[in-house]
């Protein structure tokens, strides 16, 4: 009933824009459709050697899939988009299991009358660096919290605009109850070569009955020690500002969030029986601090970033777990890698607790030389180290030659990031080198070696890749992933990967055989449990 009716509502609006340029005859806009389509599948062989094996996708679907189809159209003014989602055995929400719908994932209207922007429907959109409120869509990792709502931007003077917006955050083709309500205002202001951004944002979220209901029954078996209140409103707070002089650029932005109640799967707990067990709700309310301080000129690109986070879990519900609910976006404070070894172990942003500094310098001191150099160091509250890393490459540059060598050190608290009780800290060292060759005009040919030496988890690896693209269609890949030195498997395992890429205009094709370890994939500090992979995978992706 809801996708009929959002069908009617499309088409309603595509009429009505018809008949405005129909019977306006100065009107020149004939209107711009456009659209993409991502489309993934999955065919899954069982391989229990390496873990790809007791998921219902391995035991028994064989095939998944994953699909966007999305329609943009522009006339008289108004931007309308609507776009259509499919997932067929989907390992997407949760790696453990199998999530099969389909319907309209997304629709949109919006319109700018003068000085007043209108935008309403599935709104993606964010307040300041989104520490306390951003709604975005991130695909490989199953993120999709768009606000369902309205929202209204008004340009108050050339200096400053005011926004306020009010919806429910989606839940993949329903939902979240919660309501929430916001409101942001922005300025720039400029004196000679100093210029300010400041900012100014509020949120508030109200828990639906039945949300309440759940947190009322959770905490009615407590002791009454462990007992806390259930709240309805949330309120959260945010001032920021960017100032820049000169080659200094300065961003700060505090936040703080009202005390409700929110799951701490760390807290000491005493059952009713007299036994102890970790994790229960809390009453807490959130801080946040973050700045950044970034110099840059002629050959020279320093930036030092300083964050400290206590408990700033924001979502739109306290039972929301994984990347599910999530109204907020706490920045990263490590370096994003790209090698395929170097991020391997990547530190998950802790909601809860962390305080963090990272130093990144990027120097080019002639013209065929880049360095890059960064330290990152997260700790907890109580100063226990999280994570800790330190990286340098240096990329030499000669005629149709580069040359990228590097090497990474980490220490990566697994027991927290990845909830593993009684694991050590792993340590690693990864040396890396990348060589690429432009052959001629066309073909262009990129080696890849990387080794990581480590005494934990699965053990020391050994990374090989060759890449052959000719230009403007094609592209073959050939890699493998060795476990060297094992410490989960009896036997040195190999995870190969050969893939075929085929280019044409806006349209790119992509099959894959592919044996994947398991790990943790991340993206800006969020991050999703990624299961082991064995089978082939296809990809269509286009644009129009």
């Amino acid at each position: 009933m809801i996708v009929l009716r959002i069908k009617i509502l499309l088409l309603c609006l595509l009429f009505f824009l018809q008949n405005i340029d129909c019977q306006n005859a100065t009107t020149t806009d004939a209107g711009v459709l456009s659209g993409n389509l991502q489309a993934n599948g999955n065919f899954y062989m069982r391989d229990s050697a390496i873990g790809a094996a007791n998921i219902p996708q391995y035991d028994r679907q064989l095939v998944g899939a994953d699909s966007w189809l999305t329609l943009n159209y522009n006339r008289a003014g108004f931007d309308i988009g609507v776009r259509f989602d499919l997932f067929n055995n989907s390992q997407l929400l949760n790696p453990r299991e199998s999530y099969s719908a389909n319907g309209i994932g997304r629709f949109y209207l919006k319109k700018r009358i003068h000085d007043l922007t209108i935008y309403g429907g599935y709104i993606y959109d964010q307040i300041g660096s989104g520490i306390i409120y951003r709604s975005y869509e991130d695909r490989p990792l199953g993120v999709d919290n768009a606000l369902v709502g309205l929202n209204l931007d008004y340009q108050l003077t050339d200096n400053i605009h005011v926004k306020a917006f009010s919806g429910r955050q989606k839940q993949q083709f329903s939902f979240y109850k919660s309501t929430i309500n916001g409101f942001n205002t922005e300025g720039f202001f400029t004196v000679k070569n100093v210029s300010l951004a400041p900012g100014l944002g509020l949120v508030h979220r109200t828990l639906d009955d039945e949300t309440v209901n759940q947190v009322v029954s959770a905490l009615a078996t407590y002791t009454k020690a462990d007992s806390i209140g259930a709240k309805y409103n949330t309120f959260a707070a945010t001032f920021y500002n960017t100032l820049s002089v000169g080659k200094w650029t300065w961003y700060i932005e505090t936040a703080f969030k009202t005390a409700e109640a929110l799951f701490d799967p760390y807290a000491p707990k005493v059952n009713r029986d007299g036994t102890k067990t970790e994790g229960k709700f809390v009453n807490r309310s959130g801080t946040v601090l973050y700045t950044n301080i970034g110099y840059i000129t002629e050959g020279v690109g320093i930036t030092l970033e300083a964050k400290r986070t206590e408990g700033f879990t924001f979502r739109t519900t306290p039972f929301a777990v994984l990347n599910r609910g999530m109204l907020n976006f706490l920045p990263p404070m490590s370096r994003q890698n790209s090698y395929r070894l170097t991020t391997r172990y990547v530190p998950a942003t802790q909601e809860l607790g962390e305080q963090a500094v990272q130093l990144d310098i990027k120097l080019a001191p002639k013209d065929h030389l880049n360095l890059d150099l960064n330290v990152s160091n997260i700790t907890t509250l109580d100063n226990v180290l999280l994570y800790r890393e330190m990286y340098a490459s240096c990329l030499f540059k000669k005629e149709k030659t580069d040359l990228t060598i590097g090497l990474q050190l980490q220490t990566y608290n697994q027991r927290i990031y990845e909830v593993k009780p009684n694991v050590p800290n792993v340590q690693t060292l990864t040396p890396f080198m990348a060589f690429q060759k432009r052959l001629d005009d066309k073909k262009s040919l990129k080696l890849e070696a990387q080794y990581m030496h480590t005494q934990q988890d699965y053990g020391s690896w050994l990374y090989g890749s060759a890449e052959l693209s000719i230009a403007p269609r094609w592209s073959f890949t050939v890699l493998d992933m060795w476990n060297v030195v094992p410490k989960k498997t009896t036997k040195a395992l190999h995870y190969p990967s050969v893939s075929i890429a085929f280019s044409h205009e806006s349209n790119r094709i992509t099959v894959a055989y592919v044996k994947q370890v398991e790990g943790v994939v991340c993206t800006g500090g969020i991050c999703r449990l990624e299961p082991a992979f064995s089978g082939v995978k296809v990809g269509v992706s286009s644009v129009f």
